[in-house]
């Protein structure tokens, strides 16, 4: 579905390069998460992705143009104009002039925003303000949602029912998801692959592997919370990979 190839970028056009040499795959059905210290890179990587930037070297083959982006601020709240959530996604879905008018009543019991379609979109909580804006991003059906840190200014109970609509579409609508990340509980819990960016290089691993590479570096639970259900649940399964390679040897 998509395709990174020896891809260099830098603001200047020239080294240093703020990415280098990143090479990735992404296939249908991919839930990837981003991750990786503030300033390094993923969301310039999610930007190049999107086409808002250009490569200084190496290429981007995307094999869809169905691809839906859910920027970090989608907070409705401050809205002034007196707008429900039927009625911006309504409007969105004729900007795409899209023909079916029952496409906004398909993607608000998606979100389970039903119920919510004809509250104004300034009356909305963070978390409802965050699924209407993934249910602006499902109109049409897209075969890629790029997101970036959608739990940025969700309080906890909101942020799980997020990531558990991410993994819904994902697991159960067949969508693929790529999302740059800061929570990295939920995407340890939630994601098929975790793409690591450290001093401009990247790498794909499986969230046990990548759990396990952070216990090996740090000797510290990757998400800061020792009793945290993800964490043992993510590090169980990596200790009983590891544990079944060393028997295979």
């Amino acid at each position: 579905m998509l395709s990174i190839q020896h891809l260099y970028f830098s603001y200047q056009g020239q080294p240093p390069y703020v990415l280098n040499d990143l090479n990735v795959e992404v296939h249908s059905g991919d839930y990837i998460s981003i991750v990786g210290d503030n300033g390094s890179g993923k969301s310039t990587l999610l930007r190049l992705i999107l086409g808002f930037l250009t490569p200084v070297k190496g290429s981007i083959t995307r094999n869809t143009k169905n691809i839906r982006y859910v920027s970090q601020k989608n907070d409705f709240s401050h809205a002034g104009f007196p707008i429900t959530v039927h009625e911006i996604l309504d409007s969105y879905r004729k900007l795409l002039k899209i023909k079916d008018k029952h496409e906004v009543s398909r993607v608000l019991e998606l979100t389970h925003m039903t119920e919510f379609k004809d509250r104004l979109i300034s009356k909305l909580s963070g978390g409802q303000a965050q699924r209407v804006s993934i249910a602006r991003a499902l109109i049409g059906s897209p075969d890629l949602i790029i997101l970036d840190e959608p739990s940025t200014g969700i309080d906890r109970k909101s942020q799980e029912g997020i990531y558990a609509l991410l993994r819904s579409l994902n697991q159960e609508h067949h969508i693929t998801i790529i999302s740059v990340e800061h929570n990295l509980e939920m995407a340890l819990a939630n994601s098929t692959n975790i793409y690591h960016i450290a001093n401009g290089q990247g790498h794909l691993c499986s969230p046990e592997q990548y759990a396990c590479e952070i216990m090996h570096n740090t000797g510290c639970n990757p998400v800061g919370h020792e009793n945290c259900s993800c964490f043992t649940d993510v590090t169980a399964q990596a200790h009983d990979t590891t544990s079944k390679e060393v028997r295979h040897v």
